[in-house]
């Protein structure tokens, strides 16, 4: 019988240059209690204090590449050169969507106001359906032809650009994030 100490490897291999590591092995109550670690910092109020300020910096940084358009800090959502695509086709055209809000804001005042006169406030009724449904096929148009030239460009349309595209068509042009980088009619390539 052999001993099956001997033809076990050991747990640490030893160092070819035949030098041992150089030190003691700890024992386990000291290696233990250098793990140990308080799940309270000490001075909870500087711990908060300086984790605030990192996420005001992170933030400030998220924001900073709203405005510029900077890939590297943008959401997850709005990264890669197909969304850049997609973003600077919508800010290149009119769209019937941007004007859908303050529109409607002003049809419902207008309902409201005309109140007394059930014909007013029935057309603009039926004027607000209209624009609805004028800015909805204006968005199918839109990611129609966005999907033809993305094709075309990148050979691919990913789920999702498409509404991506609507709901950037959507808003209204200074508001939106990340701020338009081309002006109208300057059409990505």
């Amino acid at each position: 019988m052999s001993d099956s100490r001997k033809d076990r490897p050991s747990a640490t291999p030893e160092p070819l240059d035949g030098a041992g590591k150089g030190r003691p092995t700890p024992k386990r109550s000291q290696a233990q209690e250098a793990n140990k670690r308080p799940l309270v910092p000490s001075d909870r109020k500087a711990a908060y204090k300086a984790d605030r300020e990192k996420r005001k910096a992170a933030r400030a940084k998220a924001n900073e590449a709203m405005i510029t358009g900077d890939d590297r800090y943008l959401p997850a959502r709005d990264r890669g050169p197909m969304r850049r695509y997609a973003r600077d086709y919508v800010d290149a055209r009119w769209s019937l969507g941007e004007f859908f809000l303050p529109a409607s804001i002003g049809i419902v005042a207008v309902v409201l106001l005309g109140g007394q006169r059930p014909t007013i406030a029935l057309t603009a009724i039926l004027v607000i359906y209209l624009a609805v449904v004028a800015a909805v096929v204006d968005a199918v148009v839109l990611t129609r032809k966005l999907k033809k030239r993305m094709i075309a460009k990148y050979g691919d349309y990913p789920k999702g650009t498409g509404m991506y595209a609507a709901m950037r068509a959507f808003q209204i042009r200074r508001t939106r994030m990340p701020r338009p980088m081309v002006s109208r009619r300057e059409y990505p390539a």
